[in-house]
């Protein structure tokens, strides 16, 4: 290859500018005059070559009859699709990575509103609920447990004995882990007042059976527990309720058969001992039939208008006998009005709460029975006894089933602590609420209200 001079380059821009007769201003080597200025040999070698190659592919053009601006279109399409091809991967790698953008921020959207719809299920049970992780760590409490143990502060990440500090619950967490079934486990919790939870443990486990932690849940049995014991001590009290009257009748009877009948005076004396019996077992069953009906829900209240005035006089009348016993004097303070009530609930009412008053009310104490209108369309109706009151924890249980104040004078006296109860549903089945005013040492004064008719 001969060495490009600048006289050699003169001729052959000149020669290319007489070939291209229509576009004479164009030099096709327009660029030859920077690659003949280059210093070094390795980098005029290249120019050279390049120009060689730039000839032959003119002179091809040229002889194809294709033109140096066909070139240069296509040269321009070529670049511009390129640039054209580019802007659109741009856009469409823009597009999907806003789309997976968006993918990605609902998704996490989605485990966020999953994680607090879960949250909010297990906060809402009122079961305590503990998951463990693979090595027996906290992984997550609800709320329930956390006021069971009356935990504070995060129990996230502290091992079992330190959340709950009680060894059973550890052994029952070993013997789900061996037995890899459900383990039902009661469990009494230390401290006063007493407290009792049926523990459920089971593992937890991928398709693989791999264990990857364990869930505890916790059931309050404390109120059931309460209940049972109250319940044994029902059926005991009832038993005794039962067998003390029928004791009494049975004996005055066979007193009576055996020639007691024959004086006038003890046979009267008997007659009425055992028509008191038998009025308190008629009181005894009329409870007993009165809480089925409500725990069925079977109450039926035949409502009209009830002079409550009328009724007080007439109840005072059956409890004269009573009242005289105790040396309690009765007295009314309701004022003509009329109150839309079933009677015989209404004076089943009245004649549990007339009954305690005179029970265990001060033996020659009073007891007053008042009424008054109170909202305009209710009636207050309260029976008040001057007795030894009542304590404010009494006040909050006493309308409770089967609960009793004094257990051993309810024994005493007799009752078998549903006479509250029953007047509370009674009074509440007619649209109205009741409660009780008292203090140590002062008395009691229980109120109803019923509307007015």
């Amino acid at each position: 290859m001969r060495r490009l001079t600048r006289a050699r380059w003169t001729r052959t821009c000149a020669a290319c500018a007489r070939s291209s007769a229509r576009r004479r201003n164009i030099s096709i080597r327009c660029g030859a005059w920077g690659i003949a200025s280059l210093k070094g040999s390795s980098r005029r070698e290249s120019a050279q070559k390049f120009l060689k190659k730039f000839e032959r592919t003119y002179v091809r053009c040229y002889k194809n009859r294709v033109t140096l601006p066909l070139i240069i279109l296509a040269i321009v399409a070529l670049l511009a699709l390129h640039f054209w091809w580019r802007a659109k991967l741009r856009r469409v790698r823009e597009e999907w990575q806003s789309e997976s953008a968006a993918r990605s921020s609902r998704e996490q959207a989605d485990v966020a509103e999953a994680g607090a719809r879960q949250d909010a299920l297990f906060d809402s049970m009122i079961e305590g609920v503990l998951v463990l992780d693979e090595t027996d760590r906290v992984e997550f409490v609800n709320r329930a447990f956390a006021q069971m143990f009356a935990s504070v502060g995060v129990l996230r990440g502290k091992a079992l004995l330190e959340a709950v500090r009680l060894h059973e619950i550890g052994e029952i967490v070993q013997r789900a882990h061996a037995e890899g079934r459900v383990i039902d486990h009661e469990l009494r919790l230390p401290g006063e007042p007493e407290r009792w939870l049926q523990v459920s443990a089971a593992v937890i486990t991928n398709v693989e059976r791999r264990r990857l932690g364990t869930i505890l849940v916790f059931h309050d049995l404390t109120r059931i527990k309460k209940l049972e014991g109250t319940r044994q001590e029902f059926v005991a009290n009832v038993s005794h309720e039962l067998r003390t009257p029928l004791s009494h009748i049975k004996g005055y009877a066979e007193t009576l058969l055996g020639g007691a009948k024959d004086n006038p005076e003890v046979a009267t004396r008997f007659l009425q001992t055992i028509e008191r019996n038998a009025e308190r077992l008629r009181l005894l069953i009329e409870d007993l039939l009165t809480i089925s009906e409500i725990e069925s829900g079977r109450v039926r209240l035949d409502l009209q208008s009830v002079a409550l005035n009328e009724l007080v006089d007439g109840m005072f009348a059956d409890f004269h006998g009573r009242a005289g016993s105790r040396d309690v004097k009765l007295a009314s303070e309701v004022p003509e009005l009329l109150v839309r009530a079933d009677a015989g609930r209404l004076e089943q009412v009245l004649s549990n709460l007339l009954d305690n008053a005179v029970k265990y009310g001060k033996q020659g104490g009073n007891v007053v029975v008042g009424a008054k209108t109170i909202d305009g369309n209710m009636v207050e109706v309260s029976v008040r006894d001057d007795g030894p009151g009542l304590s404010a924890e009494a006040c909050a249980r006493v309308f409770e089933r089967f609960y009793r104040v004094d257990k051993a004078r309810s024994r005493e006296q007799g009752g078998t602590g549903l006479g509250l109860s029953i007047v509370k549903h009674l009074v509440q089945s007619h649209g109205g609420r009741v409660w009780v005013e008292s203090e140590l040492g002062r008395g009691a004064k229980f109120c109803f209200t019923l509307p007015a008719a």
